[in-house]
């Protein structure tokens, strides 16, 4: 069937307009490249920006860039005298003249949104030589009836499609496009990718170009297996794909959720199989498996014809407004051409139509052509069309008011809105939507007063924002780590391993854990496949690895371990192992940790290391203890000593062994005292052990050996007292032996470091001592002559603790307390304030003098603090022999007492006394005491007087 032809078909008549159709995958496009860099100029259309980009690129690499020119809507690359265009539909100019005219995806004159656009490209613009149009077969018809006497060129596939079921996402083969039709489900699809598959790029319309290529660089390299895309992967994008799985199959086009057509299907599920390389596609997540029928027509290529166009008048009244919008409410006067339905510039027409201060401007046909104009500024922003309205109206008004452009500051503003790279991906996909606007605007070169600075401007801000996106997208969407390690363990390649100082293992320059000692720890974040492809990646390294820190250990001095005081043994700062318990508490056992990946050879290589190093340890911190462990010539009951030193670890009470100390003769005292043995009051023990390092380490060997209820885990040990303490509080908690074992003795509220005891010994001793039968001997401060002492600041000052403290302490060590009133003297201070409250209290009988009555209060009783030995506490033994060994001062106190024990009476002071024919001892008379004239008696006295004189 023909139809007359149309104005516009008589208006440009053909030259040689062929149309090549076919399928995907038959090298339309190329052909078209081909074509055109054989022509001296060319122009060509697409139906995407991104695909704009694509072509652009690769002619740039067939020919000089500054003869190539790409034009899009709001991306412009124009060399001065450009050869060649790339161009979207939209922005195809219809002022050049070029020799060559090719428009990709004529199929598209049937869309409901940009049909109308194709539709007009197709029947104006034509080429001096030839016109291309390229598509899919099923727009033959009716390209047959827009174009009289079309040449046409069918072009099989190159390569099969093949129809491969419905898979689960999870068992997708590797090269799959995963196909959606929202955002929303691109994301959600991508994300559960990247945890069970390692990651997936993401393409979609919405995206910048710059962003959309680094997303497909992403799938070409092979970092990822998978690319997660909208139905804008089946507009001519290039990729590598063998499969085509479908996770949906339906689509919103402006108007209503519909289910996608057969030929639709057919354009997205084409791009599977690339060349002469097979493809297939199939369904997958919720998609009902495809019915044989629709089978059949994807395989084969066979689709009802399309057999109507959109179409938009395009022959504009400019006289008026109101005939501009007779102009575009005009229908089509052929069959098989639809009026398109209303657009974004015809909606925001009509919206600045009402508008009084637009009407006021667009007055003439010069005003309502740019007003047209700046109604065709895209709306990526996807906002109201009010708001759409609005900006369009602001532009118009500036550009039309007396300076003819956009105001800088305002323009500024606008654009600072988009300038943050900050965000998530939404918060970035909005703010790229909201440049694009603006590097429209910047496009147009009579709108602003600099537009070439600020495309600069606006295609940074775009490239930021999409540099960032890209970024987003991957990190959230793209384990790189798990697909690199995937990757090269399927192909079989040598992996690039390395471990740094810290034991950090890299493959491929990716973390897949660390290597703690001879312990492997596998990143957590990796589960599942990704787990799986991390350990197996690391376990190929492992085993060489540590295999060299093995022979690296053991030919190590000691000076490259350490033991802590938890008991790990470290080697280079690396825990490696810790000590455990053995038969013999000064020689513990070590435990390497090592995991199935160190040599059992090499394990026991090092077990005997470590052992010379503890060994080694043992012997140089605590030598005291092990030289008495091996001393061979300490036989009996030193022997015996020697040994309970050893099993108390370097200390014990005194009057627990103060039995074998009464029966020890200084020779076996010598022997002890030469490996250190130290006999003091309190305690027998070993000085050198109270530094801090042996103090740690008898401490761990005790918590390995502990036996007591209130048993302490060595590998968590409390803090002992800090180095350097004197006396620390006293942890009722900890047992007894746990201070003692650190070198200090529990006494009350404090634990007394062993040989500050001793020191408090030897002040305490001579006080308690010295007597006062020798006038020539004189009196230490705090002896109190009789066998007592008083406590000293010193003292105080020894133990590091308070008054209070002391008074607890002392009887912990075997000392009594012994309060003594102190007697107040009648002529001291005490007894002047008693005298003058009697004579107060009398006032009120008779007249007292004044200077008598003076208020003083009554004073308090006093008391001496007297510390001395407990009768029943004697840790000194008393020697059969006198001669044996007897101190001075021993003798002396000895002659001093009598047979019962007692010390001698008093002399006495007469010349006489107990001297042999001298006088008997006879009690002397008492002298008559003097008064105190500031006595309570000698008041009564002077009021009996003061009474008698009255009564004379």
């Amino acid at each position: 069937m023909s139809y007359p032809k149309s104005s516009a078909q008589k208006a440009f008549p053909v030259r040689h307009v062929t149309a090549v159709l076919g399928p995907t995958n038959t090298g339309k496009t190329h052909l078209a490249i081909e074509r055109m860099l054989g022509h001296g100029s060319g122009m060509i259309g697409l139906p995407l920006r991104l695909l704009a980009r694509e072509v652009y690129d690769r002619i740039c690499q067939h020919t000089d860039p500054k003869n190539v020119a790409l034009i899009t809507g709001e991306e412009k690359i124009k060399p001065e005298n450009p050869r060649y265009y790339v161009c979207t539909v939209e922005a195809m100019p219809r002022d050049i003249k070029v020799d060559l005219i090719a428009i990709d995806e004529v199929q598209l004159a049937a869309d409901l949104e940009r049909g109308h656009v194709f539709t007009d490209r197709i029947i104006h613009m034509r080429g001096t030589h030839e016109t291309l149009l390229l598509g899919a077969d099923t727009i033959k018809n009716t390209l047959c009836e827009l174009v009289p006497n079309l040449n046409i060129i069918s072009r099989p596939r190159l390569s099969k499609l093949s129809y491969a079921g419905q898979k689960k996402i999870s068992r997708l083969p590797r090269r799959t496009a995963i196909v959606a039709f929202s955002a929303s489900e691109v994301y959600a699809i991508a994300e559960l990718i990247r945890r069970q598959r390692g990651g997936a790029a993401v393409v979609m319309g919405a995206l910048s170009p710059r962003t959309r290529n680094a997303q497909v660089e992403l799938y070409q390299s092979g970092d990822v297996d998978f690319i997660v895309a909208t139905d804008a992967i089946g507009m001519g994008l290039n990729l590598d794909v063998d499969h085509v799985a479908f996770a949906g199959a339906r689509k919103f086009d402006g108007e209503r959720h519909r289910p996608l057509q057969p030929a639709e299907l057919a354009q997205i599920a084409g791009r599977a199989g690339r060349h002469i390389n097979d493809g297939t596609f199939g369904v997958t997540a919720n998609v009902e498996p495809f019915d044989q029928r629709l089978v059949d027509q994807l395989e084969e290529h066979y689709f009802p014809q399309i057999k109507t166009a959109q179409w938009r008048n395009s022959a504009l009244d400019f006289s008026s407004l109101d005939a501009l919008a007779a102009c575009l409410q005009r229908s089509p006067d052929l069959p098989f051409l639809v009026k398109s339905r209303m657009s974004d510039d015809v909606l925001a027409l009509e919206t600045l139509c009402k508008d009084d201060e637009v009407q006021a401007l667009a007055t003439s046909p010069e005003a309502i052509k740019r007003l047209w104009e700046v109604c065709q500024l895209p709306d990526y922003r996807n906002v109201s069309p009010q708001q759409h309205a609005d900006i369009i109206a602001a532009i118009y008004k500036y550009i039309m008011s007396d300076k003819g452009v956009v105001p800088e500051s305002w323009f500024e503003r606008q654009v600072a809105h988009a300038n943050d790279i900050s965000g998530n991906i939404d918060t970035l996909a909005n703010r790229i939507a909201h440049i694009r606007t603006w590097t429209s605007v910047s496009s147009r070169p009579d709108w602003l007063g600099d537009p070439k600075s600020w495309q600069q401007r606006t295609h940074a801000i775009e490239d930021a924002l999409s540099d960032a996106l890209h970024e987003k997208l991957t990190k959230r969407f793209v384990d790189r780590r798990t697909s690199t390690l995937m990757r090269r363990l399927r192909d079989e390649e040598e992996l690039f391993a390395e471990i740094d100082k810290k034991g950090y293992i890299h493959v491929e320059n990716h973390f897949v854990g660390r290597l703690n000692g001879f312990c492997y720890s596998p990143d957590g974040s990796a589960q599942g496949r990704e787990g799986k492809a991390v350990r197996n990646a690391a376990a190929k390294i492992l085993a060489g690895e540590l295999a060299k820190k093995a022979e690296t250990l053991i030919s190590s001095k000691d000076s490259a371990f350490t033991l802590s005081r938890t008991g790990n043994i470290l080697f280079e700062g690396e825990v490696i192992g810790r000590l455990t318990r053995a038969d013999n508490i000064l020689a513990p056992a070590p435990h390497l940790f090592a995991d199935e990946h160190l040599a059992p050879a090499d394990k026991e290589r090092i077990a005997k290391r470590l052992t010379s190093f503890i060994v080694s340890i043992t012997s140089e911190v605590l030598k005291p203890l092990v030289e008495l462990q091996t001393a061979p010539e300490l036989t009996g009951l030193s022997r015996g000593i020697a040994f309970q030193l050893i099993e108390n670890l370097g200390s014990l009470k005194r009057m627990d062994i103060a039995h074998d100390l009464r029966q020890l003769d200084q020779p076996a005292r010598k022997q002890l005292r030469k490996y250190g043995v130290r006999f003091g009051a309190f305690n027998v023990f070993i000085p050198a052990l109270l530094k801090p390092a042996a103090a740690e380490l008898l401490l761990l060997l005790w918590a390995l050996h502990d036996q007591s209820d209130q048993k302490i885990d060595p590998y968590d040990l409390p803090e002992p007292p800090r180095a350097g303490l004197t006396s620390d509080v006293n942890d009722k908690k900890l047992p007894q032996q746990y201070y003692r074992t650190a070198g200090f003795q529990p006494c009350g509220p404090r634990v007394v470091r062993m040989d500050m005891l001793e020191r408090l010994d030897q002040q305490i001793r001579p006080l308690i001592i010295w007597r006062n039968q020798k006038s020539t001997d004189p009196q230490p401060v705090g002896a109190t002559g009789h066998g007592g002492f008083l406590v000293q600041a010193d003292m105080l000052s020894i133990l590091g603790c308070s008054w209070e403290e002391m008074k607890d302490i002392l009887p912990t060590l075997g000392f009594a307390l012994e309060r003594k009133k102190i007697i107040v003297k009648t002529d001291s201070p005490h007894a002047q304030k008693a005298s003058r409250a009697a004579l107060e209290a009398l006032s009120s009988f008779v007249t007292i003098p004044a200077q008598k009555a003076e208020e003083e209060t009554e004073p308090e009783e006093q008391f001496e603090e007297i510390w001395r030995p407990k009768r029943a506490q004697n840790t000194r033994p008393q020697r059969q022999n006198r001669s044996d060994n007897r101190r001075p001062q021993q003798r002396r106190e000895q002659k001093n007492t009598n047979k019962k024990g007692r010390p001698p009476r008093r002399e006495q002071k007469h010349a006489g006394a107990g001297k042999k024919g001298g006088a008997p001892n006879r009690p002397s008379r008492p002298r008559p005491r003097r008064a105190d004239p500031h006595s309570p008696c000698a008041a009564l006295g002077d009021l009996k007087k003061a009474l008698e004189k009255q009564k004379k």
